[in-house]
């Protein structure tokens, strides 16, 4: 009996292998070797069904314990972290479900009078994208651009599946429906530019599964002390490791976990280490879609380089 793959193992096609050590060069404006860059996850879910993160054992519908310790990140603890970053004068891509504008808009609103980038992350994140075929994907993706340039005035130019959850045509929906970038894969530490059917091309920005707090905090049980010192350790280590190669750290935050009181005064330290860094110009503080517009700038002006 042979083995299920025995020469070449499926592939998605989208990139190649080229190691990070093996890139073109360039430099962030400013200058700047390191992009910095918050992933503001602002979500809404369905009442007595759906998905959702659980802070202890899902109950019986309607789950008013893990409903509620969710919905505390809308009404109280999303509005502690703006205040928090209006005082160190930090951007976020706040990452937002379009049931927002249904249920809390004055949040979605208070991210745009901030001037922060709105990034598509799906209707609810109550449900996963990849189950859905492509006809319904495709009306997801056009539903949600629409209705962010009708309620807020900006039509989203990239996207974070609700769960990271992709079918095998996604980027390929995301090019033909006007997105620019993705920021689905977690597999590298510079921006890819990723193939989509037809001869064309959609950016990925890389987007933590580990600088995050739900995997770090909700699935490893991590103390808000040690996240904030793995933000600063994390940081530490790519501002040095930047000196060789540009490179992207972002920084994935949910307000009904990091916005909770004891752990908002841990992130206080962290994000406060970032922005002294900024001021000292060692850093290019920025969003995902900044980030995206200087790669198609750069590549666009040097078409011999590589950059997927």
């Amino acid at each position: 009996m042979t083995t299920r793959w025995p020469d070449l193992l499926p592939s998605h096609d989208r990139f190649g292998y080229r190691p990070i050590t093996q890139r073109p060069d360039y430099v962030w404006p400013n200058g700047a070797r390191l992009a910095v860059y918050l992933g503001f996850n602002i979500e809404h879910f369905a009442f007595g069904d759906g998905l959702g993160a659980c802070i202890g054992p899902a109950s019986p519908q309607p789950d008013v314990l893990n409903h509620g310790w969710r919905e505390y990140g809308n009404r109280v603890g999303a509005w502690r972290c703006l205040e928090l970053f209006d005082t160190l004068a930090l951007p976020t891509g706040a990452l937002i479900n379009t049931a927002l504008y249904d249920h809390c808009p004055e949040l979605v609103a208070a991210c745009v009078a901030r001037g922060d980038e709105l990034i598509g992350h799906g209707h609810s994140n109550a449900e996963r994208q990849g189950a859905l075929d492509e006809e319904h994907e495709r009306a997801l993706l056009l539903r949600c651009r629409e209705r962010m340039l009708r309620e807020s005035g900006q039509a989203p130019a990239g996207w974070l599946s609700p769960w990271i959850s992709e079918s095998a045509v996604t980027p390929d929906l995301l090019r033909e429906t006007g997105y620019g970038y993705t920021l689905n894969w977690c597999h590298d530490d510079q921006p890819v530019r990723m193939r989509t059917r037809g001869g064309g091309s959609i950016w990925s920005v890389p987007y933590p599964q580990e600088l995050n707090d739900i995997p770090m905090i909700v699935g490893r049980l991590m103390d808000a002390k040690d996240f904030s010192a793995m933000v600063v350790d994390n940081f530490d280590e790519m501002l040095e490791q930047s000196r060789a190669q540009p490179l992207v750290m972002g920084l994935a935050l949910h307000p009904y976990i990091v916005g909770q009181p004891y752990r908002l005064r841990h992130l206080r330290t962290a994000l406060s280490h970032l922005a002294r860094a900024r001021d000292r110009g060692e850093i290019w503080f920025t969003t995902p879609g900044a980030i995206a517009g200087h790669m198609t700038q750069l590549a666009a002006e040097r078409p011999e380089d590589d950059f997927g």
